[in-house]
């Protein structure tokens, strides 16, 4: 059974491993492009919103982490920066995502890993940051503890991920738009039939932005906040290694 014909495995396990894996190879050559149109091209704005909480002033030349860093775009945000002398890692199991960005910065060393069992020792990253990332994990929990695991006391993690907003009308908008037209507008550029209906749905079911500052404390950061975007369409954490 191909990928495309799949029902949306969104409640975890091995199928949605795969599923995630299958559809971002797939969708990887026009992930960029759609990236840019169905986010208004905010998805930029938000990055680099996100990278200036992150603390890198701390340790210019430090090493830094990217989970989940698809086509390279966070990571190359951070490589960018005016005073940024660093390295940044940055680890997808999705080989052909990797492969989109591998020209964005020359700081990047892509790295094909799962979140879920990091090939770095303990204690090694100056900061870490996830964009649109968390929502796919098969274990949600055992991810941020690997995140934590790999970064150096007092260094942050930075987390922007999709939310369902609160508000009625916006909430009615967001499922009037994720549910309907952004779907149609993913099938139409990458030819796959199910990977923007995945967006949506895996948002839906997972857990809101309090939840899941709860479940980092739990993993051992300290300080976590979070900041919601557009009404609460987008969400950032911040959290800090204790």
């Amino acid at each position: 059974m191909l990928a495309s014909d799949r029902q949306l495995p969104v409640s975890g396990g091995p199928e949605k491993r795969a599923y995630v894996r299958d559809i971002f190879s797939a969708i990887a050559p026009t992930y960029d492009r759609l990236n840019r149109i169905i986010s208004f091209r905010l998805d930029q704005s938000w990055r680099r919103y996100a990278v200036a909480r992150l603390g890198w002033e701390r340790e210019p030349e430090g090493i830094y982490l990217d989970l989940c860093a698809g086509t390279l775009d966070f990571a190359a945000a951070l490589a960018r920066l005016p005073g940024f002398r660093g390295r940044v890692a940055a680890a997808d199991f999705a080989r052909s995502m990797l492969e989109q960005g591998r020209d964005k910065s020359d700081r990047v060393d892509p790295i094909a890993a799962d979140v879920l069992d990091l090939p770095f020792a303990a204690e090694q990253f100056d900061g870490a940051m996830i964009g649109w990332g968390v929502r796919n994990l098969v274990d949600l929990d055992s991810g941020l503890a690997e995140a934590a695991r790999v970064l150096k006391p007092g260094a942050r993690l930075v987390i922007l991920e999709m939310a369902v907003p609160e508000q009625p009308l916006l909430r009615s908008g967001f499922q009037l738009y994720f549910r309907r037209i952004m779907p149609w507008i993913g099938r139409l550029i990458s030819k796959h039939t199910t990977a923007y209906s995945w967006l949506p749905e895996s948002a839906r079911v997972f857990p809101p932005p309090a939840e899941l500052a709860r479940r980092l404390s739990a993993q051992g950061f300290e300080d976590v906040h979070y900041k919601l975007f557009m009404g609460g369409v987008c969400a950032m954490h911040v959290g800090t290694r204790a």
